[in-house]
C-alpha cells in the first residue's frame, strides 16, 4: 500500500551561461501528455517492490522526483523526450503507488538502487528534479560505466534558503495545515511570484519526504555530489527560494567544463510545472549531441 498523500482530494560567470532565449528558438516537441500510453511495470531492489512506467523508444532517460513527490511531475517533461526519440522511465519513490519496501536505516545509496532496478543494463541518462538531483548524481557515482550524463533540475546545498523558505518547505509537509495556509506555504517554497501554484495542491507525501530526508543524512556528500564521470547540466530557476540560483553557479566553478549551466526566469523550485517549454528546450539542448 502506498502512503496516502497530503490534501490527496485535490557578470562573468553569466557569459559562461547560455540564455534561454537562444534555446527557445530550437523546435521543441511538445507532446500530448498521455500517461495512460505508458507501460507500467514492477522492479527489485532487494526487499523493496520499485513501481514505475515506461514509454517511448530510444536512448534510456531515468527520470527522479522531488522530495515526498510523486513520478507524474514528469509527464510533460516525459513527453516531450519521447516525442524527441527518446525512452523514459519513472519510477516511484517507495511509498508512493505501487513502490514499497522498508521505509527505515536507508541512505541515497538504498534510494539510487531502488532507481536502476527499473532501467535494463545499457546506458541511461539521469534526470533528477531538486531532491531527485542528489538521487541522480548518487546513481552515476555507484555506476559510472552506463550514467552518460546527469541533469539536475535545481540544485541546493551550497547557498542558505532564502529567509522563511526552510519553514515553507517543512509546512508543504503538514498535514494538519488548512488548506489556504498550505497553498501559501506551497506557493512561497515551490512557486516564483505570478505563477499559479494549484497545479501542485495535491501530491504530496509526508512519509516519504521524512524517509528521503533521513537517506540523505545518512550519506556522506562526497560520496555523490561529484556525480561519478558524468558530464552535468544543472537547470536552475532564478527565483527559486529553496535552491537559490546562486548554487548553480558554484557547481559551475567547481566542476568547470563538465557542466552546462542554464537559468531560466520565472521558476522557483517547482520548475517543471511552471516553466515546460523552457525545461524541455534545455533538456533537449544538452542532450542533442548525444542522440546523434
Amino acid at each position: 500500500m502506498g502512503v496516502e498523500p497530503l490534501d490527496s482530494g485535490k557578470t562573468a560567470m553569466r557569459r559562461l551561461i547560455k540564455p534561454i532565449s537562444t534555446l527557445l528558438l530550437v523546435a521543441i516537441p511538445m507532446a500530448v501528455v498521455d500517461p495512460a500510453l505508458a507501460e507500467t511495470r514492477t522492479a527489485r531492489n532487494g526487499e523493496a517492490a520499485i513501481e514505475y512506467q515506461i514509454d517511448g523508444q530510444g536512448p534510456a532517460v531515468l527520470m527522479i522526483a522531488s522530495l515526498g513527490r510523486p513520478a507524474s511531475d514528469f509527464d510533460e517533461l516525459s513527453a516531450s523526450l519521447v516525442a524527441a526519440g527518446y525512452s523514459t522511465i519513472r519510477p516511484q519513490p517507495r511509498g508512493i503507488g505501487g513502490s514499497t519496501g522498508p521505509m527505515n536505516g536507508l541512505s541515497l545509496r538504498d534510494l539510487a538502487a531502488d532507481a536502476m532496478a527499473a532501467a535494463d543494463d545499457g546506458p541511461v541518462i539521469v534526470i533528477g528534479h531538486d531532491f531527485g538531483q542528489r538521487v541522480a548524481r548518487m546513481v552515476a557515482a555507484l555506476y559510472p560505466d552506463r550514467v552518460e550524463s546527469v541533469v539536475m533540475l535545481g540544485a541546493g546545498g551550497k547557498v542558505p534558503m532564502r529567509p522563511g523558505a526552510g519553514e515553507a518547505l517543512g509546512a508543504v509537509f503538514d498535514a494538519t495545515l488548512p488548506p489556504d495556509k498550505h497553498m501559501d506555504a506551497v506557493r512561497f517554497a515551490f512557486f516564483a511570484p505570478g505563477n499559479d501554484p494549484q497545479v501542485w495542491r495535491d501530491g504530496w507525501y509526508p512519509a516519504v519526504a521524512r524517509m528521503q530526508t533521513a537517506a540523505t543524512k545518512a550519506s556522506r556528500v562526497e560520496e555523490w555530489s561529484g556525480a561519478g564521470k558524468a558530464r552535468l547540466l544543472v537547470v536552475v530557476g532564478l527565483q527559486d527560494v529553496v535552491a537559490p540560483p546562486e548554487n548553480g553557479r558554484l557547481i559551475k566553478n567547481e566542476f568547470g567544463d563538465r557542466v552546462t549551466l542554464q537559468e531560466i526566469d520565472g521558476a522557483g523550485h517547482a520548475m517543471l510545472p511552471e516553466r515546460p517549454k523552457q525545461v524541455a528546450a534545455a533538456v533537449l539542448n544538452f542532450l542533442k549531441p548525444q542522440s546523434k
